[in-house]
């Protein structure tokens, strides 16, 4: 699935280098060993601490801007990917993403962070939801950062396509075998083609709600 992910994203024209950051927990070997031997720069860091991680793995490389995408996401949309990174750039933006409104299918999530903000806020500490979520301390200060939201008409976050549990895999299961094979570059609107012509498809994990990691950390703050 994660091999699936990198194919799309290196269709994006603006990200300029790929870089998995995974944990040191021994449970994630199997997936640095899998993209490593794919030819992709692996960096490993802390488990809970994923802003630490993010960081350590963006130091090497002293990037003006960082894009985050979650390896959850294996119909991730590199043309969407693009417009968000232009967008947020073009804006002179600290922060741009098409999830603090969400109107594009869970899945899609696309966030572009300028790095020195993202230095400043890992210098502050922040609450542990922050420092899991990474950039939660970012958009939940509009006071402090420019932020931008990037949204789409229609309305499509009622939709899920990401992966956390087995109905989500069973759903991305059943596109990737209907699109794949006979067109392996297959786009967003292919996929909303294909739930037109089968709505089944969008049963089979509809009861999911959406950023339950979330909504828990959060919770745990109080």
């Amino acid at each position: 699935m994660i091999l699936r992910q990198i194919e799309r994203l290196q269709r994006s024209r603006l990200i300029d280098r790929l870089v998995l950051a995974t944990s040191v927990d021994d449970s994630d070997d199997p997936l640095a060993a899998l993209v490593d031997g794919a030819g992709l720069h692996v960096h490993r860091g802390s488990l809970d601490d994923v802003l630490d991680r993010f960081i350590t793995a963006a130091t090497a490389y002293e990037p003006t801007w960082v894009v985050r995408l979650t390896g959850d996401c294996p119909l991730a949309d590199p043309k969407l990917i693009d417009q968000v990174i232009e967008s947020t750039v073009d804006a002179s933006s600290d922060y741009g993403s098409n999830n603090i409104e969400p109107t594009y299918p869970d899945g899609l999530d696309v966030e572009v962070i300028r790095y020195q903000v993202l230095k400043d806020i890992w210098r502050a500490g922040g609450s542990s939801a922050e420092r899991e979520h990474v950039t939660l301390g970012i958009y939940r200060h509009p006071e402090r950062f420019r932020l931008l939201s990037v949204k789409n008409e229609p309305d499509l976050s009622a939709l899920r396509w990401t992966v956390d549990e087995l109905p989500d895999f069973l759903f991305v299961e059943r596109v990737y075998g209907a699109l794949y094979p006979s067109n392996p570059s297959f786009e967003t609107g292919d996929v909303l083609a294909l739930l037109a012509d089968h709505p089944e498809l969008v049963e089979l994990n509809a009861g999911i709600r959406r950023n339950e990691g979330l909504a828990r950390s959060l919770a745990a703050e109080h």
